[in-house]
């Protein structure tokens, strides 16, 4: 079968993937070849009929798009669109499409630009701007975060790790720092109980972190004889240090290296350092109540 590949959103790894769907040409016949009833299919109805006509996966199905729409059944609105554009297919009541009888018919032409396409439009839009929006202030926490001092940028990654579920209070969690710490500048639990804990450098640098730095930390740990450790920076890693990373048993010795891209979202995604300036809403015609009261 002749496929077109399509870009799905992962929430648990916040990746974008590909997934293979059945080609456009294809996915057009299928939707001329439909046994549609009076009133006609809605997009769900008819992506669920094509689902089963082409025996499509769970995963190709359910897969989504960021703005969690659902990447099959977008993709068969916009084929719609293009067959109603072209009066093989028209709009009816409630939405609804079906076969045009009449297909010379300009009036039964009743282009989906206007409605699904116009909003799936909308919400790219939006979605590019509100990435944009994320850059720019990471950029921006980035900033903040140099002109501070290093004990500040110690407190703030001991904050952030408890905001995130680690070591319970913030009076739990040690901010060690200093020099004479043995390559160390923090220490926090992996839990509430204290059954283990975390070992934490931050370094607030301009260039890339290198190996040597990362080695010092490594051998601090082990010489504490502890397993976990997370090395945070505002800037980068070298290609060496994250290969050294890379080359340790995880058995001996497990690290994690979190750049200033990385710390930056993850203070936006925990709410530490930013506040909330506006929240928007996107709201749609909810089908169901217009049904349940349609008498």
């Amino acid at each position: 079968m002749e496929t077109v590949t399509k870009m799905a959103w992962n929430p648990d790894t916040e990746e974008e993937y590909e997934i293979e769907l059945p080609a456009k040409s294809l996915v057009e016949n299928a939707l001329l070849q439909l046994d549609y009833p009076p009133d006609g299919l809605d997009k769900d109805e008819t992506s669920e009929l094509l689902a089963q006509h082409f025996s499509l996966t769970d995963e190709q199905r359910n897969a989504r798009y960021r703005s969690s729409n659902r990447v099959f059944n977008s993709y068969v609105g916009k084929v719609t669109s293009a067959l109603v554009k072209s009066g093989k297919m028209v709009w009816l009541k409630d939405w609804k499409r079906g076969l045009n009888p009449e297909q010379g018919n300009e009036q039964t032409r009743v282009a989906e630009q206007d409605s699904d396409n116009s909003r799936n439009t909308s919400e790219k839009s939006i979605e590019e701007n509100y990435q944009q929006i994320r850059k720019e202030l990471a950029g921006d926490l980035l900033q903040q975060i140099k002109g501070n001092t290093p004990a500040f940028f110690e407190e703030l990654v001991i904050d952030l790790l408890v905001v995130m579920g680690y070591g319970g209070s913030r009076e739990d969690a040690q901010a060690v720092g200093r020099s004479g710490d043995g390559g160390i500048d923090g220490i926090i639990n992996e839990d509430r109980l204290g059954l283990d804990v975390i070992y934490v450098q931050a370094k607030r640098w301009e260039g890339s972190v290198s190996e040597p730095p990362i080695r010092d930390f490594v051998g601090a740990l082990q010489g504490r004889r502890a397993r976990k450790g997370i090395f945070i920076t505002t800037s980068g890693f070298s290609k060496s240090a994250r290969e050294y990373i890379s080359a340790i048993d995880s058995r001996d010795s497990k690290v994690i290296l979190i750049d200033g891209n990385q710390l930056a979202e993850l203070m936006i995604d925990h709410d530490v350092g930013v506040s909330i300036e506006k929240t928007y809403k996107i709201k749609r015609v909810d089908s169901d109540y217009f049904a349940e009261n349609a008498d």
